[in-house]
């Protein structure tokens, strides 16, 4: 019921607040309980990019690999696994970075009016004659060719100069 819902905030929320004996309480009471280690597996995985994201890349890594443990060995095995992940989220640094401004692009595709702007022709891809032919591809500065990086604009028109990380472009 809905202490299902409970137990996994609080989990989520021990680990946020980097509290690693809240967090193995919580997970302990989850999973004592009769919780589907896999559901807890599952939520590791978002918590990894969603509260650690890039302060620590490597959460993701161990994530996954929980998940993958749990699958392979199943209950009572994987609760180490399973405790080892939550101990080490608890105690990784955290940033939302990505998750915000994956938050900012969303909000720019849901606030534009009328048609999406269309890809800029230099970075569409030309498997024809006829694409190359009308320009799909041309000036497209291919970035391991150069030793510096190059200037070039990934960005339709519209959108030149935005920075999801820093504000929202509408």
């Amino acid at each position: 019921g809905e202490e299902h819902y409970n137990c996994i905030s609080a989990l989520h929320k021990s680990m946020r607040g980097s509290d690693e004996n809240a967090s193995l309480y919580w997970l302990a009471r989850m999973l004592e309980g009769g919780e589907d280690p896999l559901y807890v597996a599952r939520r590791l995985v978002r918590f990894a990019s969603e509260d650690i994201g890039l302060a620590d890349p490597l959460a993701l890594t161990q994530a996954v690999a929980a998940y993958q443990g749990c699958h392979f060995i199943g209950m009572p095995e994987c609760e180490v696994i399973l405790a080892q992940c939550v101990v080490y989220f608890a105690r990784a640094p955290k940033s939302i970075e990505v998750y915000r401004a994956y938050g900012n692009v969303k909000e720019c595709l849901r606030m534009h009016t009328g048609p999406l702007p269309p890809v800029p022709l230099h970075l569409r891809n030309a498997p024809t004659r006829l694409m190359k032919n009308l320009g799909y591809g041309k000036g497209y500065k291919y970035n391991p060719m150069y030793k510096e990086p190059v200037e070039q604009d990934y960005l339709p028109e519209e959108l030149k100069g935005a920075d999801f990380f820093k504000e929202r472009k509408t």
